[in-house]
């Protein structure tokens, strides 16, 4: 009743002009907050939220058929129905000379595993994760991106329940699998490039299937306290191919503190196999790397997913100039770190051997599950910014034509309209 009565004296006035400047006082307000929340925000931005190089498409992809890749079709399956074994070979080290001088450098390390957090279960997860056989919810195309030696594509998806999940795929040219397994596990050698990333440290690991529980400190934007990690990881190698788990497990060893804080659900794992190159030469000169990853980081998820949108692009291109230069030091024979040393050791599985453990593969109630179109959406103004300009009126203004109540309901309203336009986390 109050904005009805409020306009009815406005169109009252004796003439245009006047009814003109009266609506421009009456919503004059209102717009200077809200530039006031645009120029603040910016002005604000942590120092990974950054538009630049990076193209978003939130269109249907090209093509009907684009699916979240599967990369049973470059797996050789072998025409006998039994498997070498589930259980842990020690590997071989052929492939590097200084192996044996290795193995005497490392025997004073961690403590050993009693217990292994990874086991096969998180094993076929992820083959599930990578088949497209999880049963998960439809995969919705989020970005694409390329440099000259990478191509990068990005999906999203909301669970009913948990925080928002990704899924990427990367191809590196002139890349190996060895090569990118090594380099996600060398902690040593993140922390060159990394500058997220203040502290890594193996607390336990298993010499016999290459098993580590690994503790991290990352540091986040101003507005948020560094974050702790307690993750376990292992590999399963099947040909040249690498499934590679890390997931957050629980670890005595190191309590719980206030600060940093703890992130105990965290999944983020990788699965890396040789692809023909895009040069069309029909060698398999690159490399392809799916990984998958959600964690609730304490932060309300809507406002992690769009900070995610931000700062994906750079991560990748941080990412790719990291490996670079690690295959450069490599090549220079740079000793290799300890954790690149236990990536080396790794459970070898034959192909089949996930099909076996799932069963009759022809009866299995798997669904394929298509990546979904995501709506087309014009720009985003965050609801905070919104919500925050109103808020900066009420405090500001004691008299005027716009209440107080009014602006909190009209703010309500604007969050309403973004919460049935964008998918519940």
């Amino acid at each position: 009743m109050v904005l009805v009565e409020a306009f009815m004296e406005i169109l009252e006035r004796p003439t245009i002009g006047a009814v003109f400047i009266e609506i421009m006082m009456f919503l004059g307000p209102v717009w200077i907050a809200f530039l006031l929340g645009i120029t603040v925000g910016w002005i604000w931005k942590p120092k990974w939220a950054s538009w630049k190089n990076c193209k978003f498409d939130f269109s249907a992809p090209s093509s009907p058929t684009a699916l979240v890749p599967s990369p049973s079709k470059s797996l050789e399956l072998t025409e006998t129905k039994s498997f070498h074994s589930s259980k842990a070979h020690t590997p071989s080290f052929g492939s590097y000379v200084d192996a044996p001088s290795e193995i005497e450098q490392f025997e004073s390390g961690p403590s050993q595993l009693n217990t292994l957090p990874i086991t096969d279960e998180d094993l076929k997860h992820l083959w599930h994760l990578v088949e497209r056989k999880d049963g998960g919810p439809p995969w919705k195309h989020m970005m694409d991106g390329s440099t000259p030696t990478m191509s990068y594509q990005a999906w999203q998806r909301d669970p009913e329940s948990g925080p928002p999940e990704y899924c990427s795929r990367t191809v590196y040219e002139d890349a190996t699998p060895e090569l990118l397994r090594d380099f996600f596990w060398d902690d040593e050698f993140r922390l060159k490039w990394d500058d997220m990333l203040v502290h890594a440290e193996t607390i336990e690991e298993c010499p016999i299937t290459g098993t580590m529980i690994v503790h991290w400190v990352r540091k986040f934007p101003f507005f948020c306290s560094d974050r702790e990690y307690l993750f376990g990881r292992r590999i399963w190698e099947s040909g040249r191919s690498y499934y590679c788990v890390t997931k957050g497990v629980p670890c005595p060893s190191v309590p719980r503190k206030d600060k940093p804080r703890r992130v105990d659900l965290y999944y983020s794992s990788w699965y890396i196999q040789a692809v023909e190159s895009r040069r069309g030469n029909g060698q398999l000169t690159a490399c392809e790397v799916l990984l998958f990853h959600y964690e609730d980081m304490g932060i309300p998820w809507e406002i992690a997913k769009f900070g995610v949108r931000q700062g994906m692009w750079g991560l990748v291109r941080k990412i790719e100039r990291g490996f670079r230069s690690y295959q450069k030091s490599r090549a220079s024979n740079m000793k290799i770190s300890r954790c690149a040393f236990m990536a080396q050791v790794n459970t070898k599985i034959d192909p089949e051997y996930l099909k076996l453990m799932e069963g009759d593969v022809e009866e299995s109630s798997g669904t394929e599950v298509q990546v979904s179109p995501a709506k087309s959406e014009g720009i985003n103004v965050p609801k905070l910014l919104i919500i925050g300009g109103a808020l900066i009126v009420a405090c500001t203004l004691d008299r005027g034509i716009i209440p107080k109540a009014l602006l909190f309901n009209v703010a309500k309203r604007f969050g309403n309209i973004g919460r049935r336009a964008s998918p519940r986390a």
